[in-house]
């Protein structure tokens, strides 16, 4: 069994983007091959809401130390002032511990007592990310209770999770957006606005499920727009009056 030795504090989603197939679009890979404290982009999961978020960091470590790397920049990492502003806070607090890893499980050790469901959901959706990262158990005074994935925090999910593109990424057109979704017959609408808030495309996509159940979705964006900032806004349309619900805003930077 290999032990990854980390601070457990915040807890964030790590994506190596040269070691997923998502975000594959965006204009920097947030990793250098073959350099052994290789520029990682990874996606923190914080709370907003009540509800995971994730936002961007860059962490310098090799593959095999991305974990404990993540988690120690993490732990010492909390919401920016342009993060608390827009309603980003932490659930989890600063402790110690370990995390172990073998069999697809991750298995983290707790410093002292157990974390609240928002906590558990923030290491959940951090870990679970990780290449070789299936499911997460917490071991708290020496008992290890059940491994859980992201399944099981439907509570402490946004009914809209973007994932990829993260927030303040550079990318180029066409802008490919994945992410979760449990909207009403799993249709998310999507706009894309320039820094002005005019509208600069506005389109759909199709999770795999919905109603009540939810599903997986990724899709590309044409943007016929000069570089500069945008924003991505993924939302339900109320089958009511047309109202914008459970709106997600990803601000971006595009290039050619």
């Amino acid at each position: 069994m290999g032990r990854v030795s980390a601070i457990v504090g915040v807890v964030v989603c790590v994506v190596a983007c040269a070691a997923c197939t998502r975000g594959g679009d965006t204009a920097s890979s947030g990793s250098t091959s073959g350099a052994d404290d290789a520029a990682r982009t990874i996606a923190v999961y914080l709370a907003r809401d009540g509800k995971v978020a994730p936002v961007r960091r860059v962490i310098h470590a090799p593959q095999e130390e991305a974990v404990s790397s993540a988690l120690d920049a993490l732990t010492r990492a909390r919401p920016t002032a342009e993060e608390r502003s827009a309603g980003y806070v932490t659930a989890v607090p600063p402790r110690d511990g370990d995390v172990e890893v073998a069999g697809g499980v991750a298995r983290v050790v707790t410093g002292a007592g157990s974390l609240s469901r928002l906590a558990q959901a923030q290491v959940v959706y951090t870990l679970t990310d990780l290449p070789g990262v299936e499911r997460v158990a917490f071991v708290v005074d020496g008992r290890e209770g059940r491994p859980l994935t992201g399944h099981d925090f439907e509570a402490e999910t946004p009914q809209i999770l973007v994932r990829s593109p993260l927030p303040g990424e550079t990318v180029r057109s066409p802008i490919r957006l994945e992410g979760t979704a449990n909207v009403f017959e799993a249709t998310v609408s999507i706009d894309v606005r320039n820094a002005r808030g005019a509208i600069l495309e506005r389109t759909f996509t199709t999770a795999t499920s919905g109603t009540g159940t939810r599903g997986t979705f990724d899709t590309r964006v044409d943007v016929p727009a000069r570089p500069g900032d945008v924003t991505v806004v993924a939302y339900e349309a109320s089958a009511k009056d047309g109202s914008h619900l459970h709106v997600v805003e990803v601000p971006l930077e595009l290039t050619r």
